[in-house]
Order: structure tokens, then sequence, then C-alpha cells
């Protein structure tokens, strides 16, 4: 299957590897939900391997997951604490949950892996289905700037030792503001593939799918930290509420 077309895809290549050395540190995202989530219930979407969600839940909320990936829900629930938080295993655009949240989020980009436009707006759709009166929807993403396209479209050496070579390329779709990112191991074993894939979208955009599901743009910054967002931020933290 396609990894356009597979939600469960990343987290079946992925997982293994997910909670190795140099992700981003969890804790000031944490810090930041927390003071949003108003006592919860809190929804994470692509739970993954709970890097968020247990510090939420050991600071006391009632968190809950939807994750596509088996494998990302199998490292989470090997972790303490993991077998307490309820997941629904499926596409986060659907958000087969019930209940009144008052917060959700999306974390590392993960709105981006939502590889269809159409999908991404679903995702807003549903979540503010589920949003409490005045509930928060965090986004955290970053802000494409096409002054990297080109330079991503070349091959890049990821990884080079006495046993293996590890190369990733890209492929920019710029009319539909996807790519797909290939990572090529070779290996005694052979060659080894995992595909990648975003629909990548700028802060403006996103704005105008929250603003069509009924949520409106409350809050916005560069960072956890609350630095402030400007033009030339290469992220964005936005909080959106439900009317």
């Amino acid at each position: 299957m396609s990894v356009f077309d597979d939600p469960g895809l990343f987290g079946r290549l992925w997982a293994a590897g997910y909670d190795s050395p140099g992700n981003p540190d969890p804790v000031p995202a944490v810090d930041f939900l927390a003071d949003l989530a108003d006592g919860g219930p809190v929804l994470e979407l692509a739970i993954g391997t709970g890097r968020v969600a247990l510090p939420l839940a050991e600071r006391g909320l009632d968190v809950h997951g939807v994750e596509a990936s088996e494998e990302m829900l199998a490292q989470l629930r090997a972790k303490p604490g993991g077998d307490r938080i309820p997941v629904v295993v499926a596409d986060m655009a659907d958000v087969p949950v019930t209940g009144e949240f008052r917060l959700a989020y999306l974390v590392f980009n993960t709105l981006f892996n939502l590889v269809d436009a159409e999908r991404q707006a679903d995702c807003f759709r549903n979540v503010a289905r589920v949003l409490s009166p005045g509930g928060a929807f965090v986004i955290e993403t970053f802000v494409p700037d096409p002054r990297n396209f080109d330079a991503h479209e070349q091959v890049q050496v990821w990884g080079v030792t006495e046993d293996s070579a590890t190369i990733r390329l890209h492929r920019y779709d710029r009319p539909a503001q996807s790519f797909i990112r290939q990572t090529i191991t070779f290996d005694a074993d052979g060659v080894h593939l995992k595909p990648f894939a975003m629909r990548y979208a700028w802060p403006h955009q996103i704005d105008e799918m929250a603003q069509r599901a009924g949520l409106r743009l409350t809050e916005r910054y560069a960072d956890w930290h609350r630095q402030p967002f400007t033009a030339e931020s290469s992220s964005h933290i936005s909080v959106y509420r439900a009317e």
C-alpha cells in the first residue's frame, strides 16, 4: 500500500527507533499543554509512544489517544502507566472518540502526516465535534520555507559506517504541497526502504481549515516557551478555541 494511503505505515516502519536520542524534548510541550488543559479530559491525536501523553497523565490529567499504528501503541503499552491510557486504533483524521474534551492536540508536525488536504480538514471538523465549549485544539508545525525545497531534492548522505550506508531523497509536488521522502539503507542484508510523506500547509491555510470547522485562532507562538511568532519564525504553536 502507498505511503499516501496507509495511515499506519509510518508507525510500522519507525516505531522501534521512535524514542531514540535526538528527538525533540517533550517537556516544554507538556508544560504548555498542562496549562491549557483546565483539568482535562485531554485527547492526543497520533499519541505514538506516549512521549507527551504519559507526562500529562502523571500530572493527574485524564488523557485519551488515537493512534493508527499497533506498533506505536505497543511501545506505549510497554511503558509504566501506558496500559492505563485509553487509545483507539484508527486514523486520527476520523477522531473516533466520544465525550467532550477540554484540550486536543497534534504535536511534532503530525498534522502534516495527513497527506491529503481534505483529510486535514476532516481532522479539524472532527476535533471540533468532540471539544467542549471553549475547549482548545493545539497544533505544532513547521512553517514551510520554499527556499529549502530545491536543496532538499538533492541526495543527502544520512549515515556511513564500515557495514552500511544510508541516503535520503525527497521529491516535492509543489501544487499539491506534498513531498515523499525515501530513506535507503544498504548493508550486508540487502536494501532497506523507509518511505515517509507529508502534506504541508502555511499558518494562514491552517487558520482557514480551523475557521471552516468552527474554531477560532486565539494564540500563536514561535515555540512552546511562548516566544512571539514573527515572519521569520520557522515553526508555530497555534491554539484554536471552540465557540
